[in-house]
């Protein structure tokens, strides 16, 4: 199973004063990690975007809050691939503490390869033979969503 660790400082703004985490940035903490990890890979978001005018867009996500993380505190994301399919990734997600280990947040995050049409809308595509091998998974065809 492909996983993929990022360590952040968790920001000023990013939680209340008591360490709730707000939702959005657990969400942008897992989708830096995604991100990063592509870029890695050697497939950034923006050459996607440039080469075919296509990327790896948000389609479920479900993420829950576990336990505080304050500003200044190291927090380690981590990203599994659980599942995936002709059109989607899905990847279990969960942040921990760098230091003690107690879990702040987890979920699971699903995404879409999709092309952007001319009129602006987002239609699935297969995702490609290349990536898909970068991802473990079978070439050739995918089954069905």
């Amino acid at each position: 199973m492909l996983v993929y660790y990022r360590e952040l400082t968790v920001a000023w703004g990013e939680s209340d004063p008591f360490g709730l985490v707000y939702f959005p940035r657990m969400l942008a903490w897992f989708n830096d990690a995604e991100h990063e990890f592509f870029a890695q890979a050697g497939y950034p978001v923006n050459q996607m975007i440039d080469k075919g005018r296509t990327a790896f867009v948000m389609g479920r996500i479900q993420f829950d809050f576990v336990g505080p993380a304050a500003y200044g505190q190291k927090i380690v994301t981590r990203i599994a691939l659980a599942e995936i399919t002709r059109s989607t990734i899905t990847w279990d997600c969960s942040a921990r503490h760098a230091n003690a280990e107690q879990m702040v947040t987890r979920g699971r995050a699903t995404r879409v390869y999709a092309q952007i049409q001319d009129n602006g809308e987002l239609k699935a595509l297969r995702i490609p033979d290349d990536i898909r091998e970068l991802l473990g998974a079978p070439t050739g065809e995918a089954p069905a969503e």
